[in-house]
Protein backbone atom coordinates (compact mmCIF):
# COMPACT_ATOMS: atom_id res chain seq x y z
CA UNK A 1 0.00 0.00 0.00
CA UNK A 2 1.19 3.52 -0.78
CA UNK A 3 2.73 5.73 1.92
CA UNK A 4 0.19 8.30 3.08
CA UNK A 5 0.22 11.67 4.81
CA UNK A 6 -3.11 12.58 6.46
CA UNK A 7 -3.66 16.32 6.89
CA UNK A 8 -6.17 18.30 8.93
CA UNK A 9 -6.20 22.07 8.38
CA UNK A 10 -7.61 24.33 11.10
CA UNK A 11 -7.96 28.06 11.58
CA UNK A 12 -10.11 28.78 14.65
CA UNK A 13 -10.44 27.81 18.30
CA UNK A 14 -14.23 27.92 17.91
CA UNK A 15 -14.07 24.41 16.42
CA UNK A 16 -11.73 22.97 19.05
CA UNK A 17 -13.91 20.00 20.02
CA UNK A 18 -14.57 19.18 16.37
CA UNK A 19 -10.87 19.46 15.61
CA UNK A 20 -9.95 17.07 18.42
CA UNK A 21 -12.52 14.55 17.18
CA UNK A 22 -11.27 14.88 13.60
CA UNK A 23 -7.62 14.29 14.47
CA UNK A 24 -8.47 11.39 16.79
CA UNK A 25 -10.57 9.73 14.07
CA UNK A 26 -7.68 9.98 11.60
CA UNK A 27 -5.15 8.63 14.11
CA UNK A 28 -7.37 5.61 14.87
CA UNK A 29 -7.48 4.38 11.27
CA UNK A 30 -6.18 1.04 10.07
CA UNK A 31 -3.79 1.19 8.39
CA UNK A 32 -2.25 3.87 10.58
CA UNK A 33 -1.22 6.98 8.60
CA UNK A 34 2.51 7.12 7.87
CA UNK A 35 2.28 10.82 8.73
CA UNK A 36 -0.43 12.78 10.54
CA UNK A 37 -0.17 16.55 10.22
CA UNK A 38 -2.24 19.40 11.64
CA UNK A 39 -1.72 22.66 9.75
CA UNK A 40 -2.78 25.76 11.69
CA UNK A 41 -3.72 28.72 9.51
CA UNK A 42 -2.21 31.93 10.92
CA UNK A 43 -3.61 31.54 14.46
CA UNK A 44 -0.82 31.56 17.09
CA UNK A 45 -3.21 30.79 19.96
CA UNK A 46 -4.58 27.71 18.21
CA UNK A 47 -1.07 26.62 17.23
CA UNK A 48 0.09 26.87 20.85
CA UNK A 49 -2.91 24.99 22.26
CA UNK A 50 -2.72 22.20 19.68
CA UNK A 51 1.01 21.79 20.31
CA UNK A 52 0.45 21.71 24.06
CA UNK A 53 -2.64 19.49 24.26
CA UNK A 54 -3.08 17.45 21.08
CA UNK A 55 0.52 16.67 20.18
CA UNK A 56 1.32 14.84 23.46
CA UNK A 57 -1.96 12.90 23.29
CA UNK A 58 -1.56 11.55 19.75
CA UNK A 59 1.77 9.84 19.05
CA UNK A 60 3.37 10.99 15.81
CA UNK A 61 1.12 14.01 15.31
CA UNK A 62 2.96 16.99 13.81
CA UNK A 63 1.53 20.45 14.42
CA UNK A 64 2.81 23.06 11.98
CA UNK A 65 1.92 26.59 10.91
CA UNK A 66 0.69 27.59 7.48
CA UNK A 67 3.80 29.05 5.87
CA UNK A 68 1.98 30.42 2.86
CA UNK A 69 -0.85 32.84 2.17
CA UNK A 70 -3.65 32.91 4.75
CA UNK A 71 -6.51 30.61 3.85
CA UNK A 72 -7.32 26.98 3.28
CA UNK A 73 -5.45 26.80 -0.03
CA UNK A 74 -2.29 28.13 1.58
CA UNK A 75 -2.59 25.64 4.44
CA UNK A 76 -3.07 22.77 2.01
CA UNK A 77 -0.10 23.88 -0.07
CA UNK A 78 2.04 23.98 3.07
CA UNK A 79 1.07 20.35 3.66
CA UNK A 80 1.69 19.35 0.03
CA UNK A 81 5.20 20.81 0.05
CA UNK A 82 6.26 19.02 3.24
CA UNK A 83 4.39 15.71 2.87
CA UNK A 84 6.65 12.67 2.72
CA UNK A 85 3.91 10.27 1.58
CA UNK A 86 3.13 9.45 -2.03
CA UNK A 87 -0.52 10.27 -1.31
CA UNK A 88 -1.88 13.13 0.80
CA UNK A 89 -5.31 12.90 2.40
CA UNK A 90 -7.23 16.00 3.50
CA UNK A 91 -9.86 15.79 6.24
CA UNK A 92 -11.78 18.88 7.38
CA UNK A 93 -11.39 20.02 10.97
CA UNK A 94 -15.16 19.62 11.53
CA UNK A 95 -15.41 16.15 9.98
CA UNK A 96 -14.87 12.79 11.70
CA UNK A 97 -13.80 9.72 9.73
CA UNK A 98 -15.59 6.38 10.04
CA UNK A 99 -13.84 3.06 10.61
CA UNK A 100 -12.24 1.86 7.38
CA UNK A 101 -12.23 5.34 5.86
CA UNK A 102 -8.52 5.50 5.11
CA UNK A 103 -8.30 1.95 3.75
CA UNK A 104 -11.18 2.68 1.36
CA UNK A 105 -9.49 5.84 0.09
CA UNK A 106 -6.14 4.12 -0.48
CA UNK A 107 -7.23 0.88 -2.16
CA UNK A 108 -7.69 2.35 -5.68
CA UNK A 109 -4.11 3.71 -5.74
CA UNK A 110 -2.93 0.28 -6.83
CA UNK A 111 -3.74 1.54 -10.34
CA UNK A 112 -1.20 4.10 -11.62
CA UNK A 113 -3.77 6.12 -13.56
CA UNK A 114 -5.60 7.13 -10.36
CA UNK A 115 -4.68 10.73 -9.51
CA UNK A 116 -7.01 11.08 -6.56
CA UNK A 117 -9.81 9.47 -4.58
CA UNK A 118 -12.57 11.24 -2.69
CA UNK A 119 -15.07 9.95 -0.17
CA UNK A 120 -18.60 10.73 0.94
CA UNK A 121 -19.75 13.08 3.70
CA UNK A 122 -23.00 12.82 5.65
CA UNK A 123 -24.32 15.83 7.57
CA UNK A 124 -24.21 15.82 11.37
CA UNK A 125 -27.00 18.20 12.32
CA UNK A 126 -26.84 20.46 15.39
CA UNK A 127 -28.00 18.83 18.62
CA UNK A 128 -31.77 18.67 18.77
CA UNK A 129 -32.25 19.67 15.14
CA UNK A 130 -32.87 17.66 12.00
CA UNK A 131 -32.73 18.31 8.26
CA UNK A 132 -34.23 21.77 7.54
CA UNK A 133 -36.70 22.50 4.76
CA UNK A 134 -34.03 24.61 3.03
CA UNK A 135 -32.03 21.42 2.38
CA UNK A 136 -34.69 19.05 1.00
CA UNK A 137 -34.04 15.34 1.13
CA UNK A 138 -33.57 13.50 -2.12
CA UNK A 139 -33.04 9.80 -2.68
CA UNK A 140 -30.75 7.32 -0.90
CA UNK A 141 -30.65 9.53 2.20
CA UNK A 142 -28.82 12.34 0.40
CA UNK A 143 -30.01 15.92 0.26
CA UNK A 144 -30.62 17.67 -3.04
CA UNK A 145 -28.69 20.74 -1.89
CA UNK A 146 -26.33 19.16 0.64
CA UNK A 147 -23.32 20.55 -1.27
CA UNK A 148 -24.32 23.84 0.39
CA UNK A 149 -23.10 22.39 3.71
CA UNK A 150 -20.15 20.49 2.23
CA UNK A 151 -21.80 17.06 2.08
CA UNK A 152 -22.57 14.41 -0.52
CA UNK A 153 -25.68 15.29 -2.51
CA UNK A 154 -28.22 13.59 -4.74
CA UNK A 155 -26.80 12.93 -8.18
CA UNK A 156 -23.36 11.84 -7.03
CA UNK A 157 -22.45 8.18 -7.69
CA UNK A 158 -23.76 5.46 -5.38
CA UNK A 159 -20.70 3.25 -5.93
CA UNK A 160 -17.09 3.79 -6.96
CA UNK A 161 -17.01 5.84 -10.16
CA UNK A 162 -14.87 8.39 -12.03
CA UNK A 163 -15.62 12.05 -11.26
CA UNK A 164 -14.34 15.39 -12.51
CA UNK A 165 -13.25 16.61 -9.09
CA UNK A 166 -13.05 15.70 -5.42
CA UNK A 167 -14.96 17.20 -2.47
CA UNK A 168 -12.73 19.21 -0.16
CA UNK A 169 -13.76 17.89 3.25
CA UNK A 170 -12.78 14.30 2.41
CA UNK A 171 -10.29 13.82 -0.40
CA UNK A 172 -6.92 12.34 -1.29
CA UNK A 173 -4.50 12.86 -4.18
CA UNK A 174 -1.06 11.90 -5.35
CA UNK A 175 1.41 14.48 -4.10
CA UNK A 176 3.68 14.70 -7.13
CA UNK A 177 0.97 15.37 -9.76
CA UNK A 178 -0.61 17.96 -7.45
CA UNK A 179 2.73 19.76 -7.07
CA UNK A 180 3.42 19.47 -10.80
CA UNK A 181 0.12 21.22 -11.49
CA UNK A 182 1.04 24.08 -9.15
CA UNK A 183 -0.96 23.13 -6.07
CA UNK A 184 -4.10 24.84 -4.87
CA UNK A 185 -4.73 28.34 -6.16
CA UNK A 186 -4.33 30.73 -3.26
CA UNK A 187 -6.50 33.28 -5.06
CA UNK A 188 -9.43 30.96 -4.41
CA UNK A 189 -10.87 30.10 -1.00
CA UNK A 190 -13.11 31.92 1.43
CA UNK A 191 -10.77 34.31 3.18
CA UNK A 192 -11.90 37.68 4.49
CA UNK A 193 -14.37 39.26 2.04
CA UNK A 194 -13.34 37.11 -0.90
CA UNK A 195 -16.24 34.63 -1.31
CA UNK A 196 -14.46 32.30 -3.69
CA UNK A 197 -14.25 28.55 -3.35
CA UNK A 198 -13.97 25.62 -5.79
CA UNK A 199 -10.21 25.42 -5.30
CA UNK A 200 -10.44 21.62 -5.29
CA UNK A 201 -12.35 21.64 -8.58
CA UNK A 202 -9.84 23.94 -10.21
CA UNK A 203 -6.82 21.91 -9.10
CA UNK A 204 -8.38 18.59 -10.16
CA UNK A 205 -9.07 19.98 -13.64
CA UNK A 206 -5.52 21.31 -13.97
CA UNK A 207 -4.08 17.98 -12.83
CA UNK A 208 -6.12 16.11 -15.41
CA UNK A 209 -5.18 18.57 -18.14
CA UNK A 210 -1.54 17.75 -17.46
CA UNK A 211 -2.29 14.02 -17.18
CA UNK A 212 -5.08 13.23 -19.70
CA UNK A 213 -4.71 9.53 -18.93
CA UNK A 214 -5.28 10.15 -15.22
CA UNK A 215 -8.58 10.09 -13.39
CA UNK A 216 -10.26 10.92 -10.11
CA UNK A 217 -12.55 8.48 -8.34
CA UNK A 218 -15.44 8.88 -5.91
CA UNK A 219 -15.52 6.10 -3.31
CA UNK A 220 -18.70 6.40 -1.18
CA UNK A 221 -17.56 3.78 1.35
CA UNK A 222 -14.80 6.16 2.50
CA UNK A 223 -17.25 8.08 4.66
CA UNK A 224 -17.07 10.92 7.15
CA UNK A 225 -19.59 12.80 9.27
CA UNK A 226 -19.46 16.54 8.60
CA UNK A 227 -20.78 18.86 11.30
CA UNK A 228 -23.34 21.43 10.20
CA UNK A 229 -23.50 24.53 12.41
CA UNK A 230 -26.89 26.22 13.12
CA UNK A 231 -26.06 29.29 11.04
CA UNK A 232 -25.92 27.10 7.92
CA UNK A 233 -29.57 26.09 8.22
CA UNK A 234 -30.95 29.53 7.33
CA UNK A 235 -32.32 30.98 4.11
CA UNK A 236 -29.71 33.72 4.17
CA UNK A 237 -26.87 31.20 4.27
CA UNK A 238 -28.45 29.18 1.46
CA UNK A 239 -28.63 32.21 -0.82
CA UNK A 240 -25.19 33.51 0.13
CA UNK A 241 -23.61 30.12 -0.43
CA UNK A 242 -25.38 29.69 -3.77
CA UNK A 243 -24.22 33.11 -4.97
CA UNK A 244 -20.65 32.41 -3.86
CA UNK A 245 -20.70 29.07 -5.69
CA UNK A 246 -21.75 30.78 -8.92
CA UNK A 247 -19.06 33.42 -8.52
CA UNK A 248 -16.48 30.71 -7.88
CA UNK A 249 -17.53 28.65 -10.89
CA UNK A 250 -17.24 31.74 -13.08
CA UNK A 251 -13.67 32.23 -11.91
CA UNK A 252 -12.80 28.59 -12.55
CA UNK A 253 -14.43 28.76 -16.00
CA UNK A 254 -12.22 31.71 -16.87
CA UNK A 255 -9.14 29.67 -16.05
CA UNK A 256 -9.82 26.15 -17.27
CA UNK A 257 -12.64 26.69 -19.77
CA UNK A 258 -16.39 26.72 -19.40
CA UNK A 259 -16.94 23.18 -20.68
CA UNK A 260 -14.84 21.56 -17.95
CA UNK A 261 -15.85 24.02 -15.25
CA UNK A 262 -19.57 23.27 -15.76
CA UNK A 263 -19.49 19.67 -17.00
CA UNK A 264 -20.84 18.16 -13.78
CA UNK A 265 -23.15 21.06 -12.96
CA UNK A 266 -25.04 20.87 -16.26
CA UNK A 267 -26.15 17.31 -15.58
CA UNK A 268 -27.09 18.16 -12.00
CA UNK A 269 -29.22 21.13 -13.07
CA UNK A 270 -30.88 19.22 -15.92
CA UNK A 271 -31.65 15.97 -14.10
CA UNK A 272 -31.60 16.36 -10.32
CA UNK A 273 -33.09 19.78 -9.64
CA UNK A 274 -36.27 19.52 -11.77
CA UNK A 275 -37.15 16.24 -10.07
CA UNK A 276 -36.60 17.80 -6.65
CA UNK A 277 -38.89 20.72 -7.46
CA UNK A 278 -41.62 18.39 -8.72
CA UNK A 279 -41.36 16.20 -5.60
CA UNK A 280 -41.60 19.24 -3.37
CA UNK A 281 -44.62 20.58 -5.22
CA UNK A 282 -46.23 17.16 -5.06
CA UNK A 283 -45.84 17.09 -1.29
CA UNK A 284 -47.16 20.64 -1.11
CA UNK A 285 -50.51 19.74 -2.66
CA UNK A 286 -51.17 16.38 -1.03
CA UNK A 287 -50.48 14.40 2.10
CA UNK A 288 -48.40 15.28 5.19
CA UNK A 289 -45.43 17.61 5.03
CA UNK A 290 -47.12 20.15 2.77
CA UNK A 291 -45.28 23.13 4.17
CA UNK A 292 -41.87 21.39 4.01
CA UNK A 293 -42.61 20.32 0.43
CA UNK A 294 -43.35 23.87 -0.65
CA UNK A 295 -40.33 25.26 1.19
CA UNK A 296 -38.08 22.58 -0.29
CA UNK A 297 -39.18 23.36 -3.83
CA UNK A 298 -38.73 27.07 -3.17
CA UNK A 299 -35.26 26.46 -1.73
CA UNK A 300 -34.12 24.61 -4.86
CA UNK A 301 -35.38 27.39 -7.14
CA UNK A 302 -33.95 30.17 -4.96
CA UNK A 303 -30.55 28.50 -4.63
CA UNK A 304 -30.33 27.90 -8.37
CA UNK A 305 -31.27 31.52 -9.05
CA UNK A 306 -28.65 32.80 -6.58
CA UNK A 307 -26.00 30.55 -8.14
CA UNK A 308 -26.88 31.73 -11.66
CA UNK A 309 -26.72 35.35 -10.50
CA UNK A 310 -23.28 34.79 -8.98
CA UNK A 311 -22.05 33.09 -12.13
CA UNK A 312 -23.36 35.92 -14.34
CA UNK A 313 -21.77 38.54 -12.11
CA UNK A 314 -18.45 36.70 -12.17
CA UNK A 315 -18.40 36.33 -15.95
CA UNK A 316 -19.30 39.98 -16.51
CA UNK A 317 -16.62 41.09 -14.03
CA UNK A 318 -14.03 38.91 -15.77
CA UNK A 319 -15.01 40.22 -19.21
CA UNK A 320 -14.71 43.85 -18.09
CA UNK A 321 -11.52 43.32 -16.11
CA UNK A 322 -13.17 44.44 -12.87
CA UNK A 323 -12.16 41.47 -10.77
CA UNK A 324 -8.85 40.72 -9.13
CA UNK A 325 -9.77 37.08 -8.55
CA UNK A 326 -7.86 35.59 -11.48
CA UNK A 327 -6.92 32.13 -10.32
CA UNK A 328 -3.30 31.08 -10.58
CA UNK A 329 -1.42 27.99 -9.47
CA UNK A 330 0.25 28.82 -6.18
CA UNK A 331 3.32 26.61 -6.39
CA UNK A 332 5.97 26.99 -9.06
CA UNK A 333 6.00 24.35 -11.79
CA UNK A 334 9.62 23.51 -12.52
CA UNK A 335 11.09 21.76 -15.52
CA UNK A 336 12.09 18.91 -13.23
CA UNK A 337 8.51 18.43 -12.07
CA UNK A 338 6.88 18.80 -15.45
CA UNK A 339 7.98 15.40 -16.62
CA UNK A 340 6.51 13.52 -13.66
Amino acid sequence: MVAVTVVVCAYTLDRWQDLVASVRSAAAQQPTPDELVLVVDHNPELLERASRELQPEIPGLEVIANERRKGLSGARNTALERASGEVVVFLDDDASASDGWLASLLEPYGRPDVLGVGGSAAPRWPTGLSRPATLPEGSHGRGVLDWVVGCTYEGQPLSRAPVRNLMGCNMSMRVRPALDAGGFSEDLGRVGRTPLGCEETELCIRMQQRRPDGRFLFEPSASVRHRVSPDRLTWSYLLHRGYAEGLSKATVAGQVGQDQALETERGYVARVLPGAVLRGLGRAVRGPGRRNGAEGAAAVVACLAATAAGYARGRVAAATGRTSFASRPALGVTAERSGA
